[in-house]
């Protein structure tokens, strides 16, 4: 048996995986009880607590006066603009079909790195980018039905959004840990939303049971611990290492689905996704001189590249 897979820092990656693979049921589970309103802000508010705690045992520093500006983008984009675009998206979409749409968001990381960073755009990446949009389109319209498809669109918003952020914060990144980016965003992000507190209350008076538990285990679980596993990590794996992993989100969250809730992805959903990761794959997919680097140089704490769910 290969002892990496259950050291703590495989266990610590595998968690990370399965948690965040989970955010998408869950957020199925909660949508109908506290609506999008309700549910992206308790969930952002849980997720704030929650890190606020642990960030004196991780270092966590103030942020420089001149990086806030950035922060409240990061904040603004990843975490409320996301949250409630999912939220949205998934009042009609399938748990499984939104983590594969999700999973295209590196596409337009590349592509906004390109526009505004000024990094090279190689002929692979292109044709990974069409090929991982194409697979998009195919998920969007596998579901059958317009309005599946137009939440669908929401979806790959959604992922749209979250690409600006993993692209905004990565200035900050050679300033702060990636744990600290993902604090001051998250308690941001939670500022931002909470124009949205009386809506979210008057919801949370008449919520059930089940969605109540369901905002509680997001913000706990994949936002927070989320956060935590995934720092311990990449800190300790190859960044090619543990982003690769990733790709094991969408395929969790079609089985944590298909036991949670039931459901079943349609055929050409599953096509679309698989062709849309192989796309990513492909833009990500590095030379062996690289991963030979990165093997024997210290991994630094990245924001995740993928979904966060």
């Amino acid at each position: 048996m290969n002892t990496a897979l259950v050291s703590p820092r495989g266990l610590a990656l595998g968690a990370t995986v399965v948690l965040w693979a989970s955010a998408f049921p869950a957020i199925r589970v909660g949508v109908p009880g506290l609506g999008v309103a309700g549910l992206s802000l308790e969930r952002l508010v849980v997720a704030s607590v929650a890190l606020a705690v642990v960030a004196p045992f991780m270092g966590v520093r103030r942020p420089r006066r001149r990086d806030l500006p950035r922060i409240a983008m990061c904040g603004a984009a990843g975490m409320s603009v996301y949250q409630l675009l999912l939220n949205w998206g998934e009042v009609h979409v399938a748990a499984g079909t939104a983590s594969l749409l999700i999973s295209v968001a590196p596409v337009f990381s590349v592509l906004l790195a390109a526009a505004f960073l000024g990094e090279r755009v190689t002929a692979r990446v292109v044709t990974g980018s069409l090929i991982a949009l194409g697979g998009a389109a195919i998920v969007a319209v596998g579901g059958g039905s317009a309005r599946v498809s137009t939440s669908a669109l929401v979806v790959i918003a959604a992922a749209i959004v979250q690409a600006t952020y993993h692209f905004g914060s990565k200035p900050l990144l050679s300033r702060y840990s990636g744990f600290e980016v993902a604090c001051y965003a998250m308690w941001s992000g939670t500022l931002f939303l909470l124009p949205l507190l009386p809506a979210a209350w008057h919801a949370t008076s008449h919520a059930t049971a089940p969605a109540l538990a369901s905002a509680l285990y997001l913000g706990l679980a994949p936002s927070a611990l989320g956060f935590v596993t995934w720092g311990y990590a990449v800190a300790r794996y190859p960044v090619a290492l543990s982003t690769a992993a990733l790709y094991l989100v969408p395929p969790v969250t079609l089985a944590v689905a298909f036991v949670w809730l039931g459901e079943t992805p349609q055929p050409l959903e599953l096509l679309g996704g698989l062709v849309g990761i192989g796309g990513v794959v492909l833009i990500q997919r590095r030379g062996r001189g690289t991963l030979a680097r990165q093997q024997i140089q210290p991994a630094s704490v990245p924001t995740p590249a993928r979904t966060t769910g």
